[in-house]
């Protein structure tokens, strides 16, 4: 299996050796340049040097001392005169410039000159300096040798070879250093990834430094912590479900037991089947609120917005719950800002009224007031529902719209419904592109804003 260490280091090796080859070999030429360079003009120098010199004074001794001056093994000189043919060579010199003589017979021409420059595969470098003294007139030419240049070139292999090779091990040695420095915690984040794919949340991530594996590690930490969250929301609300269905189907086959006593009187019976009717309504009601939620988790809902006039829609909802809280003695107030256009869904927005009116009845007592204001504020349609109720606790109010979220733990039936109305009234405004905010104070009642 392929490691991310493994291309890291293959990707950072290349790179690097395809830069360090480059850059070698861009060296290597301009070093070996300059030194051909040094060699060419030096041996121009001497030559024109011993050009003045016979131009000033041609004699046999001249020549003579000129030939005894260059009679090494590293450069040569030989004199021409004005036909080409040779006046003199430095000692041992005379084979090493046949070669050239005929190239130097046919150039023509007043100028100093390099015949050959060719280092590679000549074994010297020849100047051609022509010359005139008098009625004398000829040619020097000076052969200096290509091997300090070859050996030069040599050497210079020898040292980017080895500079090469250790460049190679200690980039191998830090590749190994920084594999262990940055693998080290990827290999710790996919330890993470498997323990939380095992179902085991509490994951433990060191603080980092701030760059792009801090971030995904704080990432994974904060998946690892919404995980949990999940996994302990899903329990509760599978324990909430199982109770909030448990009881109605208690009553359902308790009082079906009850009823079909034979020697039950006829009005009991008839209690005892409206009670029936009336837990199968609320187990009902209870199930089509958890199929609303899963579609709304899916997102296979519509909302379908359309322009209806606010106060006839505030009227037509208030109608529908005004029964039911002049039996329990609660006065429901409109405050309505003028006649406006409103645009939404109208059926889910009358879901939203209706869950609201329906939690503020659940949490108000007799005698109390309840408030209905609906508004429109900078193209925002703004509808309010305050209630003068128990109110929430500060702690408890970031989780009201949690699916089977109550403040009253012991889910008795004389509090509230199932805990699904506010989680439902949150996605259905969130669906709507609006926002829902609660303010809420103990003892004093709650406010719920929604703006769409």
């Amino acid at each position: 299996m392929n490691k991310i260490s493994t291309k890291l280091a293959a990707a950072f090796i290349v790179s690097f050796l395809v830069m360090d080859t480059a850059l070698m070999l861009y060296l290597h030429h301009m070093i070996t340049d300059a030194r051909v360079e040094e060699e060419l003009d030096r041996l121009l120098e001497a030559g024109g040097n011993h050009r003045d010199v016979l131009e000033d004074n041609f004699s046999d001794r001249t020549l003579a001392h000129i030939f005894l001056m260059e009679r090494g093994d590293r450069r040569s000189v030989a004199v021409l005169d004005s036909d080409g043919r040779p006046i003199g060579f430095s000692s041992g010199s005379e084979e090493r410039f046949s070669p050239y003589l005929p190239d130097v017979r046919d150039m023509a021409g007043a100028d100093d000159r390099i015949l050959s420059r060719d280092w590679k595969s000549s074994p010297y470098l020849v100047g051609v300096h022509p010359f005139r003294a008098g009625a004398d007139s000829g040619t020097l030419v000076m052969l200096q040798s290509t091997a300090p240049i070859r050996q030069l070139v040599s050497q210079l292999n020898v040292h980017f070879l080895l500079a090469g090779g250790g460049s190679l091990v200690i980039l191998v040695f830090v590749y190994w250093l920084l594999s262990k420095w940055l693998t080290r915690p990827l290999i710790r984040m996919k330890e993470a990834a498997e323990q939380m794919s095992d179902g085991s949340y509490n994951v433990d991530l060191p603080v980092m430094q701030e760059d792009e594996l801090g971030e995904l590690a704080a990432a994974i930490r904060k998946l690892s912590g919404d995980l949990r969250r999940v996994k302990r929301e899903r329990n509760e609300f599978l324990a909430s479900v199982s109770h909030e269905m448990g009881t109605p189907l208690t009553y359902l086959k308790g009082y079906t037991r009850v009823a079909q006593r034979p020697d039950l009187p006829e009005d009991e019976r008839t209690r005892y089947l409206s009670i029936i009717e009336e837990e199968a309504a609320r187990l009902e009601s209870l199930v089509k609120d958890l199929m609303a939620l899963a579609r709304m988790d899916e997102m296979t809902f519509s909302v379908e917005k359309t322009d209806f006039e606010a106060e006839e829609f505030i009227h037509t909802v208030l109608q529908l719950v005004k029964p039911a809280y002049d039996a329990k003695g609660i006065a429901l107030h409109l405050v309505l800002s003028g006649d406006f256009t409103v645009h939404a869904d109208r059926m889910r927005l009358e879901q939203i009224v209706l869950n609201l009116l329906d939690n503020a009845l659940h949490y108000s007592e007799s005698g109390t007031a309840v408030t209905v204001r609906m508004a429109r504020e900078q193209k925002q349609t703004v509808l309010q529902i305050e209630d003068e109720g128990r109110g929430i606790p500060v702690d408890e109010q970031p989780y009201v719209f949690d699916k089977m979220y109550r403040v009253e733990k012991s889910r008795s039936r004389a509090f509230g419904g199932a805990g699904l109305g506010l989680a439902i009234v949150k996605e259905l405004t969130e669906a709507h592109g609006g926002t829902i905010r609660l303010d809420s104070e103990p003892g004093r009642g709650s406010i719920f804003t929604i703006r769409l």
